[in-house]
C-alpha cells in the first residue's frame, strides 16, 4: 500500500545561495546516508548526517537482484530521510544510487516502489559519473590535488585521474568488497590484479598520491591511527604509507570484536569487509607506484553539491571560506581578520612561502573566535575549534599551526598539554613561526580593541634591530601598559628591541 507521506520539499528558485538548504540522499551498495547542508557556498553549514546500513548489494553478486529484506528497510530509511528534508524545507533534494542498483536486474521496480513511497527521485548513476562526482568531492577538499581518487563503495571501485582542479581519464571496476566476498585469497588477487592492468591510463600516474574515498577505507585509515599511536584523530588528508595495506592486513588476521570496540571509529559492522578493503589498497597503491595513501573525507555527496556551484565559488579556497565564515558566527568583529593580516605582513614578507601565508591569514580570521568563553579556558576554546573544526583543505600540521597560534594570541605562552601535542609533531620551526603569528594577533588586538581605524593608522615593522610600532598622533593614547608589555613580547620572540613612536 502506497505511503500517504508527500514530500513537502520547498521549491523557491529566489532563495539567496547563503540560505539554500540542500539535501543529498546517497543510497550505496552497503549503506544509505542523508547529508543536509546550509548553503550553496564554498564551504556550507552541514545541517544533519545519517547513516543506515541497508545491505542492498548483498545478493545482487549473487543473484543479480536486490533481495526484499534490503530493499525494504531501504524504503523505510528512505521515508524518514524525505520526512526530514520537508520539515527541513529542503529547497533541493539529490537521491543518488550507485553500484547495487545499477547492476540489479530488478532495478526499475525498486526505483518505481522508492517514487511511490516516498516521492523522491532517484537518479541512478553510471560508474564514470558516480567516479567524477566522488572526484569533485576531492578537488573540493584538498587543495592542489593531484594524483588518482579512488572511491570504494561495496559493489564497484571507481578510479578517476585528477590534475589542476580538473577530472580526467576514469574507470568503473566491478571489485568491490561484496562481489569479491566469499572467493579464495588466490582468486580475489588474481581477480583484482586483472582489473587494475585494463587501466592503461593508470601508468601516467605512477609517484603520485592514491586519494581514498569511501567508508572501508576510511576505516582502514582509522586502524592505521591505532596502530601507529597517530597523535591528531583527524581523518581527512591522513597520510598512510604505501605499504600500509600489508601491515594492516596482519593487523586484521589477529583482530577480534572485542578489540574493535576498543578502537575509535572503527565500527564493528565494518570489520568483515576491512580485509578485502585493505588487500583492494595494497594493489591499487602498487599498481599506480603511488607516493603516499591520502584519506579524504570528502567523495559522492560533497562532488554532488560542489558540481552545483558557481564556478565563481568553486575557486575560493575552502579553507580560508570556512575561517571568514566561523568568523561571521563567532566573531565580534569578523572585519578585523583581514586588517590584522595587512598589519602585521611587513614582520613575514618576503620570505613566507604561499602556504604558510595562507595558514597565517586563517589565523588572523579566527583570532577572535574564542571570546565567548570563559577568560580563563579562552585558549582552549580557540584551539579546540581550530585543530579540531569542521575544516577541509587543511592538513595536521596546518591545523596545529593554527591551534599554536590561537593559544598564544590568548594566553601569550605555549603551555599544557596541548603545547606537548603540537611540539611532537610539529618541526621547532613550523612552532616558532605560529607563535610568531599568535603574539602579533595578541599585540594587534589588545591595541586596537577589534576596531578598525587604529590598525589603519598604525604601522608595525622591523628596521634594524628594533620592532618599531607606529601610532599616528589621533591613536596615541591607544599605547598604554598593556599594548608596551604585548609589543615587548612580541620584540622578545624575534630577539629585537622594542620601540614606539607618534607621527
Amino acid at each position: 500500500m502506497a505511503s500517504t507521506h508527500v514530500l513537502r520539499a520547498v521549491t523557491e528558485e529566489n532563495i539567496p545561495a547563503a540560505d539554500r538548504v540542500t539535501a543529498i540522499i546517497d543510497i550505496g551498495s552497503n549503506s544509505v546516508r542523508l547529508v543536509v547542508y546550509r548553503g550553496l557556498v564554498r564551504n556550507p553549514l552541514l545541517v544533519f548526517n545519517e547513516k543506515v546500513m541497508c545491505g542492498l548489494g548483498r545478493s545482487v553478486g549473487q543473484s543479480g537482484m536486490l533481495d526484499q529484506a534490503a530493499m525494504q528497510k531501504t524504503i523505510s530509511t528512505l521515508k524518514r530521510f524525505s520526512m526530514l528534508c520537508a520539515d527541513m524545507e529542503a529547497h533541493d533534494i539529490h537521491a543518488v544510487a550507485t553500484a547495487a542498483v545499477r547492476a540489479a536486474s530488478n532495478r526499475s521496480e525498486f526505483i518505481a516502489h522508492i517514487v511511490q513511497e516516498t516521492g523522491l527521485n532517484v537518479n541512478v548513476v553510471s560508474g564514470e559519473e558516480e567516479g567524477r562526482l566522488s572526484a569533485l568531492g576531492v578537488i573540493a577538499a584538498i587543495k592542489n590535488a593531484d594524483g588518482v581518487v579512488g572511491d570504494l563503495g561495496g559493489g564497484s571501485l571507481e578510479l578517476v585521474h585528477i590534475h589542476n582542479n580538473t577530472v580526467n581519464e576514469r574507470a568503473s571496476l566491478p571489485i568491490g568488497p561484496l562481489n569479491l566476498h566469499g572467493k579464495p585469497d588466490d582468486v580475489q588477487t588474481s581477480i583484482v590484479k586483472k582489473a587494475l592492468a585494463s587501466v592503461d591510463w593508470l601508468d601516467a600516474c605512477h609517484g603520485k598520491p592514491f586519494y581514498m574515498v569511501g567508508g572501508a577505507w576510511r576505516a582502514l585509515s582509522h586502524l592505521h591511527m591505532h596502530v601507529t599511536d597517530h597523535p591528531v584523530p583527524i581523518i581527512h588528508e591522513y597520510e598512510m604509507p604505501v605499504d600500509a595495506p600489508d601491515i594492516l592486513m596482519k593487523v586484521l588476521k589477529t583482530l577480534d570484536k572485542n578489540q574493535v570496540k576498543n578502537i575509535p571509529n572503527l565500527g564493528e559492522r565494518r570489520l568483515s569487509s576491512l580485509p578485502l578493503a585493505a588487500l583492494l589498497l595494497k594493489h591499487v597503491g602498487g599498481r599506480m607506484k603511488a607516493s603516499a595513501l591520502v584519506a579524504s573525507a570528502y567523495g559522492l555527496r560533497e562532488g554532488v553539491l560542489y558540481n552545483r556551484l558557481s564556478a565563481a565559488a568553486r575557486l575560493e579556497d575552502p579553507l580560508i571560506a570556512a575561517c571568514r565564515a566561523e568568523a561571521e558566527l563567532e566573531g565580534r568583529f569578523p572585519e578585523h581578520g583581514e586588517l590584522l593580516m595587512s598589519w602585521m605582513n611587513p614582520l613575514f614578507d618576503p620570505e613566507e612561502t604561499p602556504s604558510d601565508r595562507r595558514l597565517r591569514l586563517a589565523a588572523c580570521l579566527l583570532a577572535d573566535i574564542a571570546w565567548r568563553g570563559h577568560p580563563d579556558f579562552r585558549a582552549e576554546r580557540a584551539v579546540d575549534a581550530a585543530v579540531y573544526g569542521n575544516f577541509v583543505g587543511i592538513d595536521v600540521r596546518g591545523r596545529l599551526m593554527l591551534g599554536v597560534a590561537l593559544f598564544v594570541a590568548y594566553s601569550n605562552t605555549l603551555q599544557g598539554g596541548f603545547a606537548e601535542l603540537a611540539r611532537r609533531v610539529l618541526s621547532k620551526n613550523d612552532v616558532q613561526r605560529a607563535q610568531l603569528w599568535g603574539a602579533a594577533l595578541r599585540l594587534g588586538q589588545r591595541l586596537t580593541g577589534g576596531t578598525a581605524k587604529p590598525l589603519e593608522d598604525s604601522r608595525i615593522a622591523i628596521t634594524g634591530d628594533e620592532l618599531l610600532l607606529t601610532i599616528e598622533a589621533v591613536h596615541a593614547d591607544l599605547y598604554g601598559e598593556v599594548v608596551e608589555r604585548r609589543l615587548k613580547s612580541l620584540a622578545d620572540m624575534l630577539k629585537l628591541k622594542p620601540r614606539f613612536r607618534t607621527v
